[in-house]
């Protein structure tokens, strides 16, 4: 452990030029006391670096030096992908190895190449999550990831909506993850079923357990992670899918349909409108991720739409309405809601 960090320290003097004790206490997550031992440990098997007195002073190492101990280990190259996203590689246990990869990688590059590096990290940030979302809880993400790498079955508790609202428990063959708009989602195929039945799409903040087990999972030869995914987007973005919810809607709730459900998926459903009934209501198909997230979204429309299936979004929609209403009756809130019982 602690020549890793002994190597890291080198990297960010080597990589940043002058740093500080406190700086770089804290971009290794130690101590300014563990890097005052640190840099006298480096300086005594021979690396030349010094120290500059001063307000602006630090650590520097003398002009010309570089080292050649740029090699990466395995979890350091297998990180690599996740380069510019450090959340989601932090949520995967991978945090730690790719600031390890980038540092070795600076290091490695030309000085005209790091520069230019530097600059674009400077001027360019990648955000996934959408406006006005935290990322979901997926404490489980670590797990599903490992068992996914090993190629290992796993048993999971999982919290469902459809086609009845309930926790299941399943065996399943790992195939795929997928980081879609700050959502992570587990492609796997059911025990039951490995090898013949499509593979199912599991969102991993509902994942309740998870148990990975020491039996080797089937993965098709001929499964296309991408070419899955890119056809389950265009179908779920056309409705062409199981999971949709049936509504009504006024004329005010159809035009909002853009600001609701995007461009795309308001263009699917406005594709199935039924004619305007004698009070202007038209009843439409919508495409659905999961009964809590199209409560959400259909709870925007206000008292613009109507649900009508499936029944468990429908007793969701109810459940939720009622909770809000008692929240501002005269009263108060009732002892109990559809958001603590469920």
């Amino acid at each position: 452990m602690r020549a890793s960090r002994l190597l890291s320290l080198l990297l960010l003097l080597q990589n940043r030029g002058r740093l500080s004790a406190p700086e770089l206490a804290a971009e290794l997550g130690v101590t300014a006391r563990t890097i005052y031992r640190d840099v006298t440990a480096l300086a005594a098997a021979g690396v030349p670096i010094y120290a500059e007195p001063g307000p602006t002073g630090g650590y520097e190492l003398m002009a010309g030096y570089r080292t050649r101990l740029t090699g990466l280990t395995e979890p350091e190259a297998e990180s690599l992908f996740l380069t510019g996203l450090p959340e989601p590689a932090a949520e995967l246990g991978l945090g730690a190895h790719l600031a390890a990869a980038e540092l070795k990688l600076m290091a490695a590059l030309p000085t005209s190449y790091r520069e230019a590096s530097t600059r674009i990290r400077q001027r360019f940030h990648l955000d996934p999550p959408g406006w006005y979302r935290e990322p979901d809880a997926v404490p489980h993400l670590p797990a599903a990831a490992e068992a996914l790498w090993q190629d290992r079955i796993i048993e999971v508790r999982y919290r469902r909506w459809s086609p009845r609202p309930g926790e299941v428990t399943r065996r399943l063959h790992p195939l795929g993850l997928v980081l879609k708009a700050g959502v992570w989602y587990l492609i796997a195929a059911h025990e039951r079923a490995a090898g013949e039945d499509r593979p199912r799409i599991y969102r991993v903040s509902s994942i309740v357990a998870l148990e990975t087990t020491p039996e080797r999972a089937a993965r098709p030869a001929t499964f296309d992670l991408a070419a899955f995914w890119r056809e389950h987007v265009d179908r779920y973005e056309s409705a062409d899918q199981e999971d949709v919810a049936v509504v009504r809607l006024s004329p005010a709730g159809v035009a909002a349909l853009p600001d609701v459900l995007g461009p795309r998926a308001a263009r699917a459903a406005k594709n199935t409108l039924e004619p305007p009934g004698p009070d202007g209501w038209q009843r439409a198909t919508i495409p659905m991720e999961s009964v809590a997230h199209a409560t959400g979204g259909l709870l925007r429309l206000a008292a613009e739409v109507q649900v009508l299936a499936p029944p468990a979004l429908v007793s969701h929609m109810i459940d939720t309405i009622r909770a809000m209403a008692g929240i501002y009756s005269p009263t108060g809130p009732p002892a109990s809601s559809a958001t603590t019982s469920r």
